[in-house]
């Protein structure tokens, strides 16, 4: 019999993608619980099951919980009780380490206390990068098993050929202005090296939230600036909502260059949609983004150079002289994410034969 995973969420398209593409696994996920009545059907946070007695109503339903993402609000006590609901009921718990830094907090503390309840609790451990892996030994002592970020871009769009265009353009998304990004430092430092790099011209775009006066989340510091440089040669701005799937595609192949202005993260699928797409990516050096697929990296910024690492003009023009290729192939993008399915399903395999163990241990 399929063991039925909880996963949070189960909607996100990381963990729709930890299925193989022609749905040979032996595993079954539930579908995420909606939120509440006023949440659209395609939303997955807050999880339903990260509250307060969700195990409890429902351990009938699955055999193992698989933490992801989602617990950004979820207080660490809160957790604390989830974990022991699932201890009480013989549930195994499994996380994967995406963020060891959330960018969606402006500070680290309520985000290390919530890792360290799960990270103590979970019965197995899994994260994207060797760096990653090396981290969390070095915080709390325990192993995690490496296991690479599936493709983002579906088929037939990761097969199809890049369009084509005139110039060299460089890309950043300022989107929403998460905590975690700090995109006008960057966005200057490009401006002053276009005119190193002929025929080269930034796009920068950002969503219609921050850029509108007056409005909640208004930018009161970058709106005004991009405006500014807008009105310069070789600066394009786009002002929009958010970008459908397909309006994502196309944007980050009309990119020469993808540059993330974070000011810290860890893992990053923006660049596993870049890698998809053959668009190369200029990332800080604050996580392990390297680790991840191949980037060039620069000095975060605000952060101290470490090492000698390149400043961002120096990762620029090496991206403009070298023109680095670095696309996915299609076909080992499906073996892989093959591979990744099939080690989820030792993941749970033995989370479950453990906890059988227990039990049999506990009832002697």
């Amino acid at each position: 019999m399929s063991p039925v995973i909880a996963s949070v969420p189960a909607g996100h398209v990381y963990v729709r993608h930890l299925a193989p593409p022609d749905g040979d696994t032996t595993v079954t996920r539930l579908p995420d619980p909606r939120p509440r009545a006023d949440v659209p059907d395609a939303q997955w946070w807050p999880p339903r099951m990260l509250e307060s007695g969700w195990v409890d109503a429902h351990a009938a339903d699955f055999d193992v919980m698989h933490v992801h993402f989602g617990f950004d609000a979820v207080s660490p006590d809160d957790l604390a009780r989830v974990a022991s609901s699932l201890r009480r009921h013989g549930k195994p718990l499994v996380l994967t380490v995406h963020d060891l830094r959330n960018p969606h907090h402006h500070e680290r503390e309520l985000h290390d206390a919530q890792l360290g309840v799960l990270v103590e609790a979970a019965d197995a451990l899994i994260t994207l990068t060797p760096g990653a892996a090396a981290e969390i030994t070095e915080r709390w002592g325990r192993e995690a098993l490496v296991v690479p970020h599936p493709h983002v871009v579906e088929e037939p769009r990761l097969s199809r050929p890049r369009v084509p265009h005139r110039g060299y353009v460089i890309g950043v998304h300022a989107k929403s202005l998460r905590a975690g990004m700090d995109p006008l430092p960057v966005i200057e430092q490009i401006v002053a090296t276009l005119p190193e790099m002929p025929g080269a011209r930034l796009r920068v775009d950002a969503h219609t939230d921050v850029m509108t006066p007056g409005g909640p989340r208004h930018a009161s510091d970058l709106e005004p600036r991009l405006r500014e440089l807008a009105a310069t040669d070789g600066v394009d701005l786009r002002v929009h909502d958010y970008f459908s799937d397909d309006e994502l595609w196309d944007y980050l192949q009309s990119l020469d260059v993808s540059v993330l202005p974070y000011r810290f993260g860890t893992h990053s699928g923006w660049l596993e949609a870049c890698h998809d797409l053959g668009t190369t990516v200029v990332a800080p050096d604050c996580g392990h983004y390297a680790d991840q697929r191949p980037c060039l990296l620069y000095s975060a910024p605000g952060s101290l150079p470490d090492d000698g690492a390149p400043t961002l003009r120096d990762a620029l023009l090496r991206a403009y002289h070298e023109r680095p290729s670095w696309r996915a192939e299609p076909e080992e993008r499906r073996r892989e994410r093959h591979d990744v399915s099939r080690a989820h399903e030792q993941v749970y395999a033995d989370a479950l034969a453990a906890a059988a163990e227990r039990g049999v241990a506990c009832a002697s």
